[in-house]
């Protein structure tokens, strides 16, 4: 074996509870994240998201400024 497959080499056998965790947590992660990407950057949503786009900014939904005067 080369020095590349020596170091990519995985002892299945050996590896613990917190390994098996840590590695079906960080492909769950990985495959949610990929779905997140294509779900947000699809055309097909891009009119939805776009109608919600100043929602951060609108000031005129909660009236704040009632709860600060005395």
């Amino acid at each position: 074996m080369n020095k590349i497959a020596e170091y990519f080499q995985t002892d299945w056998a050996a590896m613990t509870l917190n390994d098996w965790i840590g590695t079906f947590l960080s492909v769950g992660i990985f495959l949610l994240m990929v779905w997140l990407y294509f779900y947000v950057f699809s055309r097909k949503n891009k009119e939805g998201f776009e109608s919600q786009r100043y929602i951060p900014l609108d000031e005129d939904k909660f009236d704040t400024e009632k709860h600060y005067e005395r």
